[in-house]
């Protein structure tokens, strides 16, 4: 099993910060560009991986009291992840994101794995920035 985790500030309150990245519509917009998420039933989603060209199923969960987002696969458990969002005073938020993957074969390695968390909290940024 391998493990890896990033964190970022972001220069906006908590709850700006959850809604923006927990707003499903939005995902792909701070998601590593080859990840593309549909909901389906909630918490059941799928993700199309354009590396791979193939679809998942999988699960997403919010939950705003905890400023929290859970995600994984249904069928095969290959993977899961967290994000989550505290605040640090003075109007910003520290933001950290986790990835657990359980095989092998869906561990892209430490470091492209911990380059596309980095990339994903930029493009979180990016967007708290812009509005």
């Amino acid at each position: 099993m391998a493990e890896y985790e990033r964190s970022r500030t972001m220069p906006a309150q908590p709850e700006q910060v959850f809604d923006r990245a927990a707003d499903v519509d939005r995902l792909d917009a701070w998601l590593p560009d080859a990840l593309h998420v549909r909901p389906e039933d909630p918490p059941a989603v799928t993700v199309h991986e354009d590396r791979l060209d193939q679809d998942t199923s999988a699960l997403l969960r919010t939950e705003r009291d905890q400023m929290r987002i859970e995600w994984g696969t249904r069928e095969q458990g290959g993977y899961a992840g967290w994000l989550q969002v505290a605040g640090i005073g003075s109007g910003a938020s520290e933001v950290t994101v986790h990835l657990s993957f359980f095989e092998d074969s869906h561990d892209p390695g430490e470091q492209a794995a911990r380059d596309a968390l980095d990339n994903s909290l930029e493009r979180l940024e990016r967007q708290l920035r812009a509005g």
